[in-house]
């Protein structure tokens, strides 16, 4: 787009320029600076000099979305800025060493029209303003994602986990969107799963187990980033928040069929329990899961997590641990077996009433550990939250930005 230069404001010059403005709106629709803007209201330069020309790119209409704005000063350098799409939607930027050139942070997105507003000051002292005007093309694909944890007190397992609609190749762009802030400054990192769905999905682990009474909220400003091919652009932006409650862990020995609940250090009670069978395939899954959801009564079958016609019923009290089936709940009929062998098919069941006291105690995000000699391992990343089960070094390798 072709700059265009405005002379400092005077009374005979600010009638002729609203003449051309009538007769030619077009000629300033893409950018304009000082004496006219393009929606044909009045910038006077200050200082008697003559003021910088801005522009601005991209420009026009039926512009793609994906890349950011750029504004550039000839003249002068550019003392702020301000972008406004209808939507309230925030651009920060970073100005040039010179102070000449302002690149948004953001990108442009899809579908919208933009308008953008620039100061300016020459090295004589004269002062400016310089506008401009773009419009972007619609998303031909928009790709949507699902947030997690959901609740306002969390336990302190539970990572900030984002799945995707559709595939994510640009996950650099996508995670430099991404911002997690705590009021006492937690460490942690972004590591991208395979979620148990086939979904890509990207968890924000902390080093450590989350601090109790910690406040989390996660900014992703997403609005404009294109995910890559076939996954199409981002049409919103996305906020979540919580609170992390009270130190709760739940360690279940395999081996001696005993499932115990601490808190803050401290024993809170003892469960007897009944496992997954030993020595095949309905084992139940070892290392560290976390409480993903609180779900009641729900309907288990088994031929829809591999097991043919082993089980068709009905459940109280279930307490997810993995996406491939494997609960914490009520299961009077193996009562004979609690605290005395493991004979599910890959649950952690227990009796009626202290599944009834548990289940109110517990809350999504306790970790759940899980030890014995005959378990089939860890779960796999991305089925339920298994993010635990690797050291740090590791976790922060699944990074897309290391």
């Amino acid at each position: 787009m072709r700059p265009i230069s405005a002379r400092p404001s005077r009374r005979s010059a600010t009638r002729l320029a609203v003449a051309v403005a009538v007769l030619a709106p077009l000629a300033l629709a893409g950018c304009s600076s000082d004496s006219e803007a393009a929606d044909g209201s009045s910038d006077s330069a200050k200082g008697g000099g003559k003021p910088a020309t801005v522009t601005v790119s991209p420009s026009g209409s039926g512009v793609k979305a994906g890349q950011p704005i750029k504004v550039t000063a000839d003249g002068g350098s550019i003392t702020s800025v301000a972008v406004t799409d209808g939507k309230g939607t925030k651009f920060e930027g970073k100005l040039s060493a010179d102070g000449r050139v302002w690149t948004s942070e953001r990108m442009a997105a899809p579908g919208t029209d933009y308008q953008v507003t620039a100061a300016t000051k020459t090295d004589g002292g004269t002062t400016g303003t310089g506008k401009g005007t773009f419009s972007t093309l619609k998303a031909e694909k928009v790709n949507k994602v699902t947030l997690a944890p959901v609740g306002k007190t969390i336990g302190i397992g539970h990572p900030v986990s984002i799945a995707f609609d559709f595939p994510v190749k640009n996950k650099a762009a996508v995670e430099k969107a991404l911002k997690i802030t705590t009021d006492n400054n937690t460490q942690g990192s972004w590591g991208w799963v395979k979620d148990w769905h086939g979904k890509d999905r990207v968890d924000w682990r902390p080093k450590e187990y989350w601090k109790p009474g910690t406040k989390v909220a996660l900014d992703a400003r997403l609005n404009g980033v294109d995910s890559g091919p076939s996954g199409g652009f981002f049409t919103r932006d996305y906020d979540l928040s919580f609170t992390i409650g009270s130190a709760q862990i739940v360690k279940v020995d395999l081996d001696n069929q005993r499932l115990t609940l601490e808190r803050d250090g401290q024993q809170v009670r003892t469960i007897p329990v009944s496992g997954g069978t030993p020595g095949g395939v309905k084992r139940s899954w070892g290392g560290t899961t976390v409480l993903m959801s609180k779900e009641g009564t729900i309907n288990m079958n088994s031929e829809t997590v591999g097991l043919g016609d082993a089980y068709n019923k009905m459940v109280d009290y279930s307490m997810r641990l993995t996406w491939s089936g494997m609960y914490a709940h009520a299961a009077p009929w193996n009562g004979a077996y609690f605290g005395r062998a493991n004979k599910s098919s890959g649950c952690i069941g227990m009796s009626t009433g202290e599944a009834s006291s548990f289940y109110q105690q517990v809350r999504v995000g306790d970790p759940f550990v899980i030890t014995g000699k005959d378990h089939k391992g860890v779960p796999p990343q991305g089925n339920g939250f298994s993010n635990w089960n690797e050291s740090w070094e590791q976790w922060q390798q699944r990074s897309a930005l290391r």
